[in-house]
């Protein structure tokens, strides 16, 4: 069997969806490479359970590659410095506290903040290469540019190290059908955050995982 190669969108707390593509719809093996996108907690209710899932596959020896998400990346900050804790529990915070049973950040295990903090911001393989937002386009070097990559996202690339790569990222919320048309069109830049967590919006609310080499993506 070849291996096969996964990237999986913004889950945000959605952890029935995540355990029905991983178990079900894409029955993930030892020998497949999973790259997970980022944004595992905030707005859904089952952030905990995102996380404890992915460090279970983790420790179960799945071929796993969790990416640092804008959220994964707002708590740490809040957690260092209570002047960014607002900014954290204005965009879903709150969700995760009660997941994780806590009333502060600081009563959080050193486990999950051990996991946050050693997430990549990027993973290049083969032609393809993954991250949450996307690439600062305007400088010699997008790699140097941490901020772009949680935060910016972009449709088409131009810059010499990215031209010849395809960009699997999250981050900015699409219907389906539009992440369909970029994936059949080839483009250099292929968004699959489907908006899992925004189940009342039409063409939104599932949870996308593309399959790489195969070009076809499997939902929840």
């Amino acid at each position: 069997m070849n291996n096969r190669l996964f990237a999986i969108g913004d889950i945000h707390g959605c952890f029935g969806s995540f355990k029905e593509l991983i178990e079900r719809k894409i029955q993930l093996q030892k020998n497949d490479k999973l790259i997970l996108l980022g944004d595992y907690i905030d707005r859904g209710d089952k952030s905990k359970e995102v996380v404890d899932f992915i460090i279970k596959l983790l420790e179960e020896g799945y071929d796993l590659v969790p990416l640092l998400g804008n959220h994964e990346a707002m708590l740490l900050d809040a957690h260092k410095n209570k002047e960014h804790i607002s900014k954290w529990i204005l965009n879903g915070g709150s969700e995760t506290l009660k997941s994780f049973k806590i009333h502060s950040l600081k009563d959080i295990e050193f486990k999950y903040l051990k996991f946050f903090k050693e997430l990549r911001y990027y993973y290049l393989f083969g032609e393809f290469l993954f991250v949450h937002a996307g690439f600062n386009d305007n400088i010699v070097n997008p790699f140097e540019d941490k901020y772009s990559m949680l935060w910016n996202c972009k449709e088409f690339y131009s810059n010499p190290i990215l031209i010849n790569k395809t960009i699997v990222h999250g981050h900015c919320p699409i219907t389906v059908s539009k992440c369909e048309d970029r994936i059949v069109s080839k483009l250099n830049s292929i968004n699959i955050d489907t908006g899992c967590v925004f189940k009342s919006r039409d063409d939104y609310g599932v949870l996308t995982a593309f399959e790489c080499n195969a070009n076809r993506i499997v939902i929840v």
